[in-house]
């Protein structure tokens, strides 16, 4: 097969305004084990969003967008049900502000020839294509926005919204979580943003202009996030996933009280996740260890244990179907982070 052959069947995004799903979510009250989990789940996170003064925080790890995730973020960045997300740059940069520039993604088979993918400058995540060449464009739009900007150093927040502007500016990326995030006010943040295309747009960027470049300040991103954290009187935890977005989103308890702002645990906190507690990892720890660390509290907390694509539309449309969002404002986070 040629490499026109292989890239002509796009992956299509998941619309939760188009499915209601809670009569399915409510019959799974009186099952057990996961179907029960994902019913408690959800109503959890409808609570959040029926709490006036609660923040939310979404955290994305995993391939989300490529799988066709895309729109159930951009649903709850449109309608409010989101007031900050911390992600992996893969899913903000190599597949979201990807799509913003107008390429897809596409279904494959994970039995295809990897070798003759790799001949064909195709990329492979288990059953979904990536046209190579287009992501190397991905690279040098980062490189480009980088090198627009004053040299200093950025918090991940600050050059993602700098993305969001080029979207705009553009007039790309109209069904972007980037772009959305951008005019809503939504701040993101990438705690390892180099570990991505931005990584290698960035690079470029720094070879290019020796002592003249921008830097990331990871630190300047843990400080915004907390402000984002001490915004509320309380806050909820929506986690897809684990790794460094759960743990980042979790900490900002713990580095209030060290800024001398004591803040309450994370009053709520949903992960979904197909990770194990058994290995001691982070990504299948449970939120009740996370109570150990003072991170979440244990009133309202459910783990779900099942794969994003099953489980997260379900959740999410369970939660925009019931409405509770509609009396909130937007909170617009990424102004408050800003504040020297």
């Amino acid at each position: 097969m040629e490499k026109r052959d292989l890239l002509s069947i796009p992956v299509e995004h998941f619309d939760i305004k188009a499915h209601d799903p809670r009569p399915l979510v409510r019959a799974m009250e009186r099952m057990a084990f996961q179907a029960r989990n994902l019913n408690r789940a959800a109503r959890i996170y409808d609570q959040m969003l029926a709490e006036p003064e609660c923040g939310v925080i979404l955290t994305l790890a995993g391939s989300l967008v490529s799988a066709g995730l895309k729109h159930v973020v951009l649903d709850l960045v449109q309608n409010n049900m989101v007031d900050a997300i911390v992600a992996t740059g893969a899913n903000i940069v190599d597949q979201d502000f990807f799509e913003g520039l107008g390429f897809r993604h596409y279904l494959g088979s994970p039995a295809l020839d990897d070798d003759r993918l790799r001949d064909l400058a195709i990329d492979r995540i288990y059953d979904t294509l990536i046209d190579e060449d287009q992501l190397r464009v991905c690279d040098q739009t980062i490189g480009r926005i980088a090198d627009s900007l004053e040299p200093r150093p950025y918090s991940s927040r600050e050059f993602i919204q700098e993305m969001g502007r080029h979207l705009q500016g553009q007039g790309l990326g109209v069904d972007s979580i980037t772009r959305a995030a951008f005019e809503k006010g939504v701040p993101i943040f990438c705690p390892a943003f180099s570990d991505c295309s931005a990584g290698f747009g960035l690079v470029m960027h720094q070879v290019a202009r020796p002592g003249r470049c921008l830097t990331l300040d990871s630190a300047r991103d843990f400080l915004e996030l907390t402000r984002v954290k001490l915004a509320f009187a309380d806050t909820g935890l929506l986690m897809i996933g684990g790794g460094v977005p759960k743990n980042f989103a979790q900490d900002t308890v713990v580095a209030a009280e060290l800024l001398g702002h004591p803040a309450p645990m994370h009053k709520y906190a949903v992960q979904l996740t197909v990770a194990d507690e058994r290995d001691g990892a982070l990504s299948g720890s449970t939120l009740r260890e996370a109570s150990s660390w003072g991170k979440v509290a244990t009133s309202h907390e459910q783990m779900v244990y099942g794969e994003a694509t099953l489980t997260f539309p379900l959740l999410a449309g369970y939660a925009y179907h019931q409405r509770s969002w509609t009396g909130r404002a937007e909170r617009r986070m990424a102004e408050r982070c800003a504040r020297p």
